[in-house]
């Protein structure tokens, strides 16, 4: 009776023994006797102690930084280059399995892929084009990891270059560059500002003057058309006294501003005043009444 219950004790023992556990971020490798036997699944598992093993591997996205490194560029500079991978093991049973037996430790052989790559990228560039092309490195470097990795059940999601950093001095320089062409923009930009204004006050400026000139011409050709319209009835009212009507205004307009005018007793002026205002001349007055007196009454 004491045999049999040690033989279940054993058995439900060597039942614990064996038993695995897998999370759904997991997957599980069966070997026995140092050879692959069988795939394991998340969930219940259950393995004879001693003569099988299990080896799991994680197939959720991970991370490695292939750490910063020092990289001498086409132009020769020193610049201070980090990247960082992204990667995740298939989940299929052939890609578990390449990922423990085609290749020794992933993660490092990445790193060490990666640093190898962005050497040989970078060491073509200069320093200004791989500041300026880091999507370019990085579609480089995914597309050479993919490729170097095709074999070991690995997906190599994306690739981060994570600085590019210079040498100190010459980052300085290159701020200095960087400062002097915004300034140099700005100064374009504010001589062309003005240029357009001072344009936009030309402009305006010989708008207004072809207004005045306008203006004037308008002017002078109202005043022309009303010479012309004097004139007109002059001769047509007092036909050959033009010139003498003219001079009338002229009077006329002295005149209004009590101004003095001396006018020669023999003068047409003053014969056509003294018609209009029924005065006589002095001269022609006195012959008047001498003539008078010498009729006999």
């Amino acid at each position: 009776m004491g045999t049999v219950y040690t033989v279940i004790l054993v058995v439900v023992v060597v039942f614990f023994l064996g038993i695995r556990i897998i999370r759904p971020t997991h997957r599980g490798l069966i070997e026995r006797l140092g050879k692959y036997h069988r795939f394991a699944s998340p969930g219940f598992n259950w393995i004879i102690p001693m003569i099988e093993s299990m080896v799991t591997i994680n197939v959720t996205e991970q991370m490695v930084d292939a750490e910063p490194q020092e990289i001498i560029t086409n132009d020769n500079l020193n610049a201070r280059v980090d990247a960082q991978v992204y990667f995740k093991v298939k989940s299929d049973e052939e890609s578990v399995k390449n990922s423990q037996y085609n290749v020794n430790n992933y993660q490092y052989q990445i790193v060490n892929l990666a640093r190898t790559t962005l050497r040989n990228i970078i060491g073509t560039l200069t320093l200004k084009s791989a500041n300026s092309e880091r999507g370019k490195i990085n579609s480089e470097l995914h597309r050479t990891l993919k490729d170097e990795t095709g074999t070991w059940g690995i997906e190599i999601v994306r690739t981060e270059l994570k600085e590019i950093d210079p040498p100190k001095d010459v980052q300085e320089t290159m701020n200095k560059v960087v400062k002097a062409e915004n300034e140099k923009i700005a100064a374009v930009d504010f001589a062309t500002a003005r240029e357009t204004v001072a344009d936009g006050e030309k402009r305006a400026s010989i708008k207004q003057a072809e207004g005045i000139r306008q203006a004037r011409i308008l002017q002078a050709q109202g005043e022309a058309e009303a010479i012309k319209l004097v004139n007109e009835a002059a001769e047509k009212y007092f036909i050959g006294n033009a010139q003498l009507l003219r001079k009338l205004q002229a009077l006329e307009t002295a005149l209004e501003e009590n101004t003095k005018i001396i006018v020669p007793s023999d003068s047409d002026l003053v014969n056509v005043i003294g018609d209009l205002a029924g005065v006589l001349p002095m001269s022609k007055r006195k012959k008047t009444e001498e003539s008078q007196e010498g009729r006999p009454s």
